[in-house]
């Protein structure tokens, strides 16, 4: 049997991790030496690597304990996942040695134009991998398809050319735009809302991403305006003017929060998918609170906001907030009103 400090040292894990997961009933030694000491057998070990392999795969803590102790568990089946994500590595390091075989064969023809080319794959390659996991980038249309990205740098240069002959954001030209660019964002991120989320943050908050992207601040700054009167131009239909303008000015100076804030959610959502924790509570009270702020408490205004939600797609294009996130916080809100005890 294996003592903690050996099964550290063997798992490539800290001391303080196994007693986290002893204390939360995830992983518990089969026995205690004579003097306290954590005793790990076979069966032991066999959990952890199972809950490891789990991990890998993004699952949160209190889902791998409930997946692991439901009778529907099985080491094989963790096993197969895992040899199904190396192949998948395999099968990308197989890619990349294709790529990097022709540029070996382009250089030594001394065709040396191409280096910046296959520099800048391997740049965006490290850049992707800070935000997302290897299993993610697998299931990411924008990192996996070369044509998506090749039509994202047409995009960038057309939303450049908008701005270069002065063509302002709420015209009929920017918002049609931005319409197209609304649903490359959908497309390219395989319409997860998690994806989404991540990549407008990774374009819009990391200054490298920038500049590898071509995304100048301006250009992002631009094509912002450019969806927001898109969506405007919607909730005017359904909202008075005085509101969609309360709405522009809480927009120009919370987009960010609302962002940051989404991704909180999510995160929490993945913990604790009941809504029943103080965090989902407070996250709760935060959103409802700057949705007061940017619409009013106007019953018959925020009937209509939801009406104009439901019934207008393009509201929720590219702001990775889905039904999911909404019934969350509804659950979250529920728990804040229901009575104590």
């Amino acid at each position: 049997m294996l003592k903690v400090g050996e099964l550290a040292a063997r798992a490539g894990l800290t001391v303080r991790t196994l007693h986290h997961y002893d204390s939360i009933g995830l992983l518990s030694p089969s026995a205690r030496s004579d003097a306290g000491y954590r005793l790990y057998d076979r069966d032991d070990v066999a959990r952890l690597q199972q809950i490891q392999a789990l991990r890998a795969f993004g699952m949160a803590l209190a889902d791998i304990g409930a997946y692991l102790d439901s009778p529907d568990a099985s080491p094989l089946a963790v096993v197969e996942r895992q040899l199904s994500a190396l192949d998948r590595q395999i099968a990308e390091a197989a890619q990349m040695r294709e790529q990097l075989l022709r540029l070996r064969t382009r250089l030594a023809a001394g065709e040396d134009t191409d280096l910046s080319i296959w520099l800048t794959t391997l740049e965006q390659m490290r850049m992707y991998e800070q935000y997302f996991s290897k299993e993610e980038l697998a299931r990411l249309p924008l990192y996996q398809n070369p044509a998506a990205q090749a039509e994202w740098r047409e995009l960038v240069r057309q939303a450049q050319s908008l701005i270069d002959r002065g063509v302002a954001p709420e015209t009929r030209e920017a918002r049609a735009f931005a319409e197209r660019w609304l649903g490359c964002v959908e497309r390219d991120s395989g319409g997860d809302p998690d994806f989404i989320l991540r990549l407008t943050a990774m374009t819009g908050q990391d200054a490298a991403v920038q500049k590898q992207l071509g995304l100048a601040p301006a250009l992002l700054a631009y094509m912002r305006n450019a969806i927001n009167e898109l969506r405007f131009g919607i909730y005017a239909r359904y909202l008075p003017a005085q509101t969609v303008e309360r709405m522009r000015r809480h927009e120009a100076s919370h987009s960010d929060e609302w962002i940051a804030l989404a991704m909180q959610i999510r995160a929490c959502m993945r913990e604790d998918p009941d809504a029943q924790s103080d965090e989902a509570s407070a996250l709760a009270r935060r959103w409802f609170g700057m949705f007061t702020d940017m619409v009013g408490d106007d019953p018959e205004v925020v009937a209509q906001f939801r009406r104009a939600a439901s019934l207008e797609p393009m509201l929720h294009l590219g702001t990775g907030i889905g039904d999911d996130v909404i019934g969350f916080l509804r659950k979250a809100g529920e728990r804040m009103r229901a009575p104590a005890g």
